[in-house]
């Protein structure tokens, strides 16, 4: 399983900026979400290069041709 951060960054006026690395797809969201609660509300979002990827499946068929 590949390594998944959070990191946060609290600013001086309180706010709070989260990253996440390692996650694919909207499965961010989902990690997030019970934390972004507790929290308080979500002011902006901006999603990074990994979220546009879609998880791969572990099993790939292979084409068998005889020759």
């Amino acid at each position: 399983m590949p390594q998944r951060t959070l990191r946060f960054r609290i600013r001086q006026d309180g706010r709070v900026e989260e990253s996440v690395e390692g996650v694919i797809g909207e499965d961010c969201n989902q990690l997030t979400e019970k934390l972004e609660a507790a929290l308080g509300s979500v002011e902006h979002r901006e999603r990074t290069s990994e979220s546009y990827l879609r998880p791969q499946d572990q099993a790939q068929s292979i084409p068998a041709e005889i020759l």
